[in-house]
């Protein structure tokens, strides 16, 4: 088959992805878990535009909610779609590598879209230790999942050139 550079580097991008979506899906169900705890009580005293929200959190600020949810969301399908590349990587064809190349593009679509959240967070002024960690681990998540799919787009090229163009 040739010299396959891309193959590694896809297996150690998804891999590392697989860690870090792991470790911001950990830390936003516990953040999750521990807004709904504390909700009932600390919502109850808000006025009407901050009760509308059914989580609220005693810590950070007003982005706080939208950064944790938004982070689980692309958490669960970062972790799902690493897994699952992975899958698609070890069968290296050019069917397998275009699955992952559009499970990856959606990843890294949710995965901005909650960087967008943490930055917007970061903006308005104090989060937690626990927020700071999240909005970190996103947005170094941003940068490998980035590195990810273009790690597997040149997989495909390779595959292209090997077959004489026909994938």
């Amino acid at each position: 088959m040739g010299s396959s550079g891309a193959k590694p580097a896809t297996f150690f991008f998804l891999f590392v992805n697989l860690v870090l979506y792991l470790i911001i899906t950990i830390i936003a169900s516990w953040l999750v878990n521990h807004g709904i705890q504390d909700s009932l009580e600390q919502a109850s005293v808000l006025s009407i535009p901050a009760r509308i929200f059914p989580i609220y959190y005693p810590f950070g600020n007003m982005a706080t909610a939208y950064v944790v949810i938004f982070s689980l969301l692309a958490g669960v399908v970062g972790f799902t779609t690493s897994l699952t590349g992975m899958s698609h990587a070890a069968q290296w064809n050019a069917s397998d590598l275009y699955a992952a190349s559009a499970s990856s593009l959606i990843t890294w679509s949710f995965t901005l879209l909650a960087m967008g959240f943490a930055c917007k967070e970061i903006d308005i002024g104090w989060s937690g230790s626990t927020l700071r960690v999240l909005e970190v681990a996103l947005n170094i998540v941003y940068g490998t999942q980035l590195l990810g799919m273009i790690a597997i787009h040149a997989g495909i090229e390779e595959l292209s050139r090997y077959r004489g163009g026909i994938v």
